[in-house]
């Protein structure tokens, strides 16, 4: 255990990522940005928060119970970090009301987006409310609770409404005076599930913009109808989140499949971690829900207005309000990818080196399509971590089985909370032929890499996508990631060493290019780090660049601190969680450190380092956290291709230069706010416009051209 001295060298883990998400609430709080990006970036911190209650707070329950003692790097206890994580996320809740019900809503009401309230539906608005009304009795069911019945399990994540009604024996006896008096001070309640099947946001008639009741809204108007003959005394909407710290024993799951079913089921059955309740809620009802749930006062969130913001999630996605949205920024072509070729011709003649979502992810899925019908291609080989809805990706790869290729897929059915999507993948892929292996047991399958073998007149060639996202078309037009697609035969041989020892449960061969979480990844970067300070030491220039979503593994700070005090500059672009403290003199006084939050989410990890004036560039699928590096399937591959080596350099280089949306992270956590001005450098509108640039420069040289697709390349 490290002695007190070196804890404070470190910051909380959950705790930077507050301060993340309050970076993401500040941009919700910019009255330069369009409206509804303001409220779209609300719904984020929302559902940013319910995920972190749901895994981090959950995760510190179940450690207080195992041992309230245990102190984490930066020296608190697991009672401490409950204690600060619960007053930090009550303020940051108390910042989102705050601003939904100051500024937002209004804005929104005056740029045509209105939330009614019931008490002022004219004639038309009425009589839809009324037909909704009728849709939703018939839907919803209220489950009343007497004092001795068991209280019903609830849904996390979805709102109900608790209901206080008198006391039903009390009526009984103001009707019939013989019958025994009961005790006043007691009530009857029930509660509602608002579900998923009914829409929250209920449009109704609008002569001009959009008018909308809350589902919630309208039914606590109208409660009485659900209980005839009753009193209704109170009814208050509530929401609760429960632990989803759930993993599974796979030393005790003979079948990965059905135990991820289990836990899946035991998620919808676990600790209920939060109460959130409408403002105003009586004690009595108060004491109900949480004497029925066991739920402790620090977990108890009073709301101020709508809970669960993720509804503006849908009124940012409203028609005809487009003034009030970002310009949009299209996907762009990539520069020297010819439509005429298929991608096999493409790659064969130069590596690409793709930067999404300013450059279009189609070259990816085009690839994987092709290889589907592509005679020549005997063999496919991908891990897919997450995909969407409608994979095309998935499609091609079923397609590629049935017409009689080997195609070998990791799906990793443990991908936190697409658990359930990557199981109906799985089994889909199965049918049709693919060789399906579920992950691997005691480790999570993060790496992104697609092999296609293909037969050609001089052998085997192996074409190649080395990704930092994943196999999801639908992100790749939101996150900001790299892409590599190359049929290095030295990088081939890797990937398909790699894969086979991951498919086949067997020992990793040396790996002389690429390196692989556990086994090498973390030797590999502890390496390299250690090079740059010995070269520093020696008298020589040392630097390390690196762009990534969090930094939490002690070993991997220490080692940045190490070389720092060598005299390394070390630059970090860390999105999320960073537990390492910059400019902190005799410690990290080479260190800086700062976060981008814009319009993309940014996603990619992308590492530098100087190697005595021979840099080597890298993508990698892994951040700098111990589960990834100690317990996960990551990969790094190094940028081999002097072109896209000196594209991804620049790239990086950028996102230094951004003075819009760079928070600058202080010795003590805490972020300092870029001081825009309007001429501000801000890097994800510069690669939007390089992009743009090339596209367009690539255009003008073809222009003139005729450039038939063709329906087979051959080379």
């Amino acid at each position: 255990m490290r002695n007190q001295a070196n804890e404070s060298i470190f910051i909380n883990r959950e705790l930077s990522w507050l301060e993340f998400n309050e970076r993401v609430l500040q941009q919700a709080y910019d009255s330069s940005l369009p409206l509804l990006e303001r409220a779209k970036f609300l719904a984020i911190t929302s559902s940013n928060l319910d995920e972190f209650m749901m895994v981090r707070a959950g995760s510190l329950k179940l450690q207080y119970e195992r041992n309230p003692f245990l102190r984490d790097p930066a020296g608190l206890t697991v009672e401490e970090q409950l204690r600060d994580v619960s007053q930090a996320c009550k303020k940051h809740v108390e910042r989102q009301c705050f601003l939904y019900n100051s500024d937002l809503e209004t804005a929104l009401a005056q740029s045509g987006i209105r939330r009614l309230d019931i008490a002022a539906c004219g004639h038309s608005e009425l009589r839809a409310v009324e037909q909704k009304l009728d849709e939703i009795e018939a839907i919803l069911s209220p489950q009343t609770i007497s004092h001795s019945n068991h209280f019903p399990l609830l849904q996390g994540l979805s709102l109900h409404l608790c209901v206080r009604l008198k006391q039903k024996q009390h009526l009984d006896c103001e009707t019939n005076p013989s019958l025994e008096s009961v005790d006043e001070s007691v009530d009857d309640f029930s509660i509602i599930p608002l579900g998923k099947s009914l829409s929250r946001v209920i449009p109704l008639p609008s002569d001009t913009g959009h008018t909308y009741l809350l589902l919630e809204d309208l039914i606590t108007t109208y409660i009485s109808r659900f209980f005839p003959g009753r009193e209704v005394l109170e009814c208050s909407v509530f929401r609760i989140t429960r632990n989803a710290d759930i993993e599974l024993r796979e030393d005790s799951a003979p079948d990965l499949m059905v135990g991820m079913e289990e836990v899946l089921e035991s998620r919808n059955r676990s600790r209920v971690i939060r109460l959130e309740y409408q403002h105003g809620t009586s004690e009595r009802t108060l004491d109900f829900l949480t004497q029925k749930m066991e739920i402790e006062d620090r977990d108890l969130y009073s709301i101020q207005g709508p809970l669960d913001l993720t509804h503006l999630f849908t009124v940012y996605g409203l028609r005809g309000f487009d003034s009030l949205r970002d310009t949009p920024w299209p996907a762009q072509k990539t520069p020297n990818l010819d439509p005429t070729k298929s991608m096999f011709s493409n790659i064969s003649e130069r590596d690409f080196l793709l930067s999404h979502p300013y450059e279009s992810f189609d070259p990816i899925v085009r690839m994987i399509e092709e290889a589907a019908s592509d005679d020549r291609v005997l063999a496919i080989k991908q891990v897919l971590y997450r995909t969407s809805r409608q994979s095309p990706i998935v499609a091609a790869l079923k397609k590629a089985a049935q017409n009689g290729k080997y195609v070998s897929v990791v799906v990793e059915l443990k991908a936190r909370f697409d658990e359930a999507r990557n199981i109906e993948w799985a089994r889909e892929m199965e049918r049709t032929g693919v060789q399906v292996i579920y992950g691997i047991r005691g480790l999570k399958t993060h790496a992104k890499v697609c092999i296609i073998v293909r037969k050609e007149s001089h052998g085997i060639t192996r074409y190649m996508h080395f990704g930092t996202g994943n196999y999801n078309e639908a992100t790749a037009n939101l996150y900001g990631d790299i892409s590599l697609l190359t049929c290095n035969e030295e990088l081939g041989s890797e990937a398909t060493s790699f894969f086979n020892a991951i498919a086949g449960a067997s020992q990793l061969t040396h790996l002389q290019q690429i390196a692989a979480a556990p086994d090498s990844l973390r030797p590999r970067l502890l390496g390299l780090i250690e090079q740059e300070r010995i070269r520093c030491e020696q008298g020589q220039k040392g630097e390390i660049v690196a762009k990534l979503n969090a930094l939490v593994d002690p070993k991997i700070i220490e080692a940045l601190y190490a070389a720092s005090q060598a005299g390394v500059r070390v630059k970090l672009n860390i999105r999320g969680v960073c537990c390492l403290r910059p400019g902190v003199k005799g410690l990290s006084e080479n260190i800086t450190v700062v976060s981008i939050v814009d319009r993309f989410l940014e996603h990619a990890r992308v590492l530098y380092f100087r190697q005595g004036g021979n840099p080597k560039i890298f993508i990698s699928s892994a951040d700098w956290m111990p589960r990834n590096l100690d317990r996960r399937i990551e990969l790094l591959v190094p940028i081999l291709d002097p072109l896209c080596a000196e594209k991804l350099g620049h790239t990086l280089r950028c996102y230094f230069k951004d003075q819009s949306n760079a928070w600058s992270m202080d010795s003590n956590g805490k972020y300092l706010s870029p001081e825009r001005t309007a001429r501000s450098y801000r890097v994800q509108h510069q690669l939007y416009e390089t992009a743009k640039a090339a596209a367009v420069a690539e255009r003008n040289l073809n222009q003139g051209q005729f450039q038939p697709h063709l329906p087979k390349a051959e080379h």
